[in-house]
């Protein structure tokens, strides 16, 4: 990998990359793009990692966006379909991500920390998605009325106007927020609670919120079930129940 997207394994199965080039306020150039999508690669196919924490370098922007003088120099148009790592569109993940927002998060920035499961950002981070403002279009922002208010959605696409981190958690875009010097630490603690939890159980759950979001109710009651039949069958299936009654410790396997 480049040095423009950084990748920390680190030994308690959480992966965090960042976005390396603070200079030009993280946006994604094609190194970003490039670094990213290795980035998820490798952490969906290693084993030993369950959860991943995508963040920015610098105090000052977690990803200002799409690089605009790219567009220009390109002459771009619409977006070529593979063009940004975005999961749940153009790259699968089995396991859970965090975005842990730094500072700004314009246009695609938002769109990124969009992508992500859950979302951790500090006190002084700024949202907008910004494409009104320069011509653009947002499409990759259709998911957000899973999200937040439809009438707050269409202010802030109308708008281009940014809102505070404060704004974001009340409106449901934040899960957790973070003073500047604890962003990280606040991540890894939501990281070290999923982690808490069975492997199976975790992916089953991660897949029933997803498939809500797509069906309607009976459709989605009936697939879940079928995404959680895994889980069911699984030795931590009996294992959990086993260390509860034993009070003690689930000590879990993570496969049937």
């Amino acid at each position: 990998m480049s040095d423009a997207v950084l990748f920390d394994p680190r030994d308690d199965g959480i992966a965090i990359i960042t976005l390396n080039r603070p200079e030009t306020r993280n946006a994604l150039s094609r190194e970003i793009r490039a670094g990213l999508f290795q980035a998820w690669d490798r952490f969906e196919r290693d084993p030993a990692l369950r959860i991943a924490i995508l963040t920015g370098a610098g105090e000052k922007a977690f990803c200002a966006g799409g690089d605009l003088k790219e567009m220009v120099d390109t002459g771009m148009k619409v977006p070529p379909r593979d063009m940004f790592p975005l999961p749940y569109d153009t790259i699968e993940l089995s396991k859970p991500t965090i975005a842990a927002v730094n500072g700004v998060a314009f246009a695609g920035g938002w769109m990124i920390a969009q992508a992500c499961d859950l979302c951790v950002a500090s006190s002084s981070a700024k949202f907008a998605v910004t494409e009104v403002k320069v011509g653009r279009s947002s499409p990759w922002a259709s998911p957000l009325i899973h999200m937040i208010p439809q009438r707050i959605m269409m202010e802030i696409l109308l708008t281009g106007k940014p809102i505070t981190a404060q704004r974001a958690y009340e409106i449901g875009l934040v899960n957790r927020l973070a003073e500047p010097g604890e962003l990280m630490d606040t991540a890894l603690a939501l990281a070290a609670e999923i982690l808490d939890g069975a492997p199976l159980s975790v992916r089953a759950a991660r897949e029933t919120v997803m498939l809500s979001t797509e069906m309607g109710r009976s459709a989605a009651l009936a697939a879940a079930r079928h995404a959680s039949e895994l889980c069911y069958n699984s030795e931590d299936a009996q294992e959990g129940p086993r260390a509860f009654a034993e009070k003690r410790r689930p000590q879990w396997k993570g496969w049937s």
